[in-house]
């Protein structure tokens, strides 16, 4: 295993929509040590999540576990492990919540971002096999965070008020009622 550079705000890498896996792709021994690789660059970056994308792989492979102690979001319980390939999301209502969204790729910020409370993700597992899983809350949050970046998408995008970007170091600041 080996940890990866993580590209940051500004490599065009992170604004193309990433390809599909195919069934062989996934079950390969390559596919095999990229999910490992991921899972351990995130954990030294301290986060939730990281798509293949933020580390040069234009490929549609997430990965998110939400640690029992996390610092930047220490109010967060722990989640089984997840691995993600070929994703499909439904919105299951239109209701919003909204959450302060830090990003590995984004280092140093964080921004308010209001997104669909309700989801559903249709994916394919490690093993090829299909899945489907309906989340609500703080991990529907973390999903829809990491599934945009197979899509070009960073979490700044869906900012609705440049007020509502910050430095972390000035995060002191935030009313935690939000």
């Amino acid at each position: 295993m080996s940890v990866h550079t993580i590209l940051k705000m500004g490599n065009p890498l992170l604004r193309e929509i990433s390809e599909e896996f195919s069934e062989e792709d996934i079950l390969s021994k390559e596919t095999k040590k990229l999910i490992l690789d991921m899972f351990e660059t995130m954990v030294d970056a301290g986060g939730l999540g990281l798509a293949a994308p933020q580390i040069g792989v234009n490929k549609q492979l997430t990965v998110i576990e939400l640690p029992c102690e996390n610092p930047r979001y220490p109010e967060v319980s722990q989640s089984e492990r997840y691995i993600i390939f070929n994703p499909k999301i439904t919105v299951l209502n239109n209701e919003k919540q909204g959450f302060w969204e830090g990003c590995l790729s984004v280092p140093g910020l964080r921004g308010f971002v209001e997104r669909p409370k309700d989801i559903k993700i249709s994916y394919l597992d490690e093993n090829a096999s299909p899945k489907s899983i309906e989340l609500s809350g703080f991990l529907a949050t973390v999903f829809q965070h990491e599934l945009d970046h197979l899509f070009g998408k960073i979490y700044i995008d869906h900012i609705k008020d440049s007020k509502l970007l910050i430095f972390e170091t000035e995060a002191h600041f935030l009313d935690k009622s939000e």
